[in-house]
């Protein structure tokens, strides 16, 4: 930061910071409930909304670059507010979508570039800029965990309100609840940006950033781990309701995991963040990745039952978005701050290509096959590849200048 630029105050930014992520993040993590509704009511196939649900992640991961550099540039505030409009504006449309065209314009492109401009990448931008380093991982694990709050908090109320007012009331009533996040931030805005100027003191231009981003052996490792992050989330986040259902569980078996997944991702994301502190980052997302692929087969070998469901989605909370904080304040660790929301855009949209094709291949093999059975199996494995390529990766801060000895061969 430079002398002429004071810091928010911690209490501020986390205050403010958790309650968009908790209201954006909520939101996003519910659109599963939606499923069955808006297939059976439009006459759709599950292929056509798990379409507009890939296309949604997709969307999010190209327009998390863009918001990041502007994030990095102007600051998060005018990205935030701009993100809650496109919020309102997307869900309003999802509702009074008529055709399949329009829904996937809507609830994919218009709400996945308002997710952009919400959450982590944007957030996260802020805490780096705002939080000394020495609490930035535990601080990104307080923004990870109250994230998950949102699920654990919003998923059963999304579920009342589909079952109250209907589908369509239901996303217009959440569309008005996302305009709360414009107001929300004000708290975040940063001292020292002004016009052209940023608070922090940059040694590269963007376009020398990404070179050096890109020719670093780690940071291709951790974006390839975080593919497979967004093709396991996504991927149980919105077909698991489906799931469950097939398997003649009742959907607010469904509604209660998704919820479970929530809370119990709130005590991991925060202990993620709380380790990442003490313990090698890397070695922390390995164990997240590994132990998804057991806690996955074990669910897969054992009876489906309510009890089995529960245990599944309280062992996968814990396991849900914890890879957030660590791989965040890795690229923050290696690079610096100064271009950190538009790197953690880019390792962010290798997460939504993965997202992208865990809910599309979910959508298209089960109507294919009549099974979600496949998708499981690869779930299981890209989770064992997770976790052997996240283990070698370098933390270490990349030494640029005449100092520079091997870091883009690193």
């Amino acid at each position: 930061m430079t002398a002429h630029a004071p810091r928010l105050s911690m209490l501020q930014v986390l205050a403010c910071g958790a309650a968009i992520v908790t209201l954006s993040m909520g939101i996003r993590h519910g659109f599963g409930l939606w499923l069955q509704p808006i297939t059976q009511d439009q006459g759709w196939t599950r292929e056509t909304f798990a379409f507009a649900m890939a296309v949604q992640n997709l969307s999010w991961g190209l327009f998390g670059i863009f918001a990041g550099m502007l994030a990095d540039k102007f600051g998060g505030y005018r990205v935030l507010v701009g993100g809650a409009l496109l919020y309102a504006l997307g869900l309003t449309g999802m509702a009074l979508s008529t055709s399949t065209l329009v829904f996937a314009l809507t609830a994919g492109v218009l709400i996945g570039a308002a997710q952009a401009g919400t959450t982590y990448a944007v957030i996260y931008g802020i805490i780096g800029r705002q939080i000394p380093a020495e609490r930035r991982s535990w601080a990104m694990g307080m923004a990870a965990a109250a994230g998950s709050f949102g699920q654990f908090l919003m998923v059963p109320v999304e579920g009342l309100l589909i079952a109250q007012f209907g589908w369509k009331e239901a996303l217009l009533i959440l569309g008005a609840a996302a305009l709360l996040m414009a107001p929300l931030a004000w708290g975040l805005r940063e001292p020292g940006f002004s016009g052209q100027a940023a608070p922090v003191a940059r040694e590269q231009t963007i376009a020398q950033a990404l070179r050096e981003a890109f020719g670093y052996r780690s940071f291709q490792l951790l974006m390839a781990g975080y593919f497979v992050c967004g093709f396991q989330v996504v991927f149980i986040g919105v077909h698991m309701p489906s799931y469950l259902k097939d398997n003649g569980l009742s959907p607010q078996v469904a509604s209660y995991a998704l919820a479970l997944i929530g809370l119990f991702n709130v005590f991991g994301t925060y202990a993620a963040g709380v380790l990442g502190q003490k313990l090698a980052k890397r070695k922390i997302l390995a164990f997240i990745y590994f132990m998804r692929s057991v806690a996955i087969t074990l669910f897969l070998l054992a009876p489906l039952t309510p009890g089995a469901v529960y245990l599944f989605a309280s062992a996968m909370g814990l396991l849900w978005l914890s890879t957030v904080p660590p791989t965040n304040a890795i690229v923050a660790q290696v690079f610096g701050v100064a271009h950190l929301s538009m790197l953690g855009g880019f390792v962010f949209f290798s997460h939504q290509v993965g997202s992208f094709m865990g809910v599309w291949l979910g959508g298209l093999l089960y109507d294919r096959t009549g099974s979600y059975d496949i998708v499981w199996y690869i779930s299981i494995a890209l989770g064992i590849f997770a976790a052997l390529v996240n283990w070698p990766i370098r933390e270490h801060p990349i030494q640029r200048g005449p100092q520079r000895v091997a870091g883009a061969a690193a």
